[in-house]
């Protein structure tokens, strides 16, 4: 159970806040939802006091997800259809991680719908002339689920990010690229 601090307050308004463009600009909104997604980290070690982020996260990540559901649920077609299965295929995963705790889980069900829905939102701000065809929609799936595979395995079976601060990663990037 988490706590409810002033700083958990604080981040999860912070959260929600950086969802709700979303449902007026879905690609600008999506953007920055995903940048407050990273930068949580940021905010959780400026204020302190958020005894278990991953949880907390978590559960913040809803926010947006559920922006991203809302606008995808108006789109039509096959972009809305493949939308749809994808969050649907995702929770199913949430369900089993959070039951389990089993980390392997979350390469299973990969969140795809969050790169499927700000691909779909680019598309349909730079060219909303153009219909998306099956095709392209298989070849634009095979690239997201590569890519977000990627990440899942980072971020939750190497758990690559756990032995990073928000700042000392920042460091260590400075220092990688500064050669000091």
């Amino acid at each position: 159970m988490i706590e409810l601090t002033w700083q958990v307050a604080v981040f999860i308004a912070f959260r929600v806040a950086s969802a709700l463009p979303t449902l007026r600009w879905p690609f600008a909104g999506a953007l920055i939802a995903l940048v407050a997604d990273f930068a949580d980290l940021f905010l959780m070690d400026a204020i302190g006091g958020i005894s278990d982020y991953q949880r907390l996260d978590k559960l913040c990540d809803l926010a947006y997800i559920g922006a991203f559901l809302v606008v995808a649920a108006r789109w039509s077609g096959l972009e809305r259809v493949i939308a749809l299965v994808l969050f649907a295929y995702r929770m199913v995963g949430e369900v089993a991680f959070e039951l389990t705790g089993e980390r392997a889980l979350l390469l299973l069900f990969p969140n795809v719908f969050e790169f499927w829905f700000v691909a779909v939102a680019a598309r349909r701000h730079y060219r909303p002339e153009r219909a998306l065809t099956l095709g392209q929609a298989s070849v634009a799936l095979v690239i997201l689920l590569v890519g977000k595979e990627a990440q899942e395995y980072f971020l939750h079976v190497d758990r690559f990010l756990d032995q990073f601060s928000a700042m000392g990663a920042l460091q260590g990037v400075w220092h990688t690229i500064g050669g000091r």
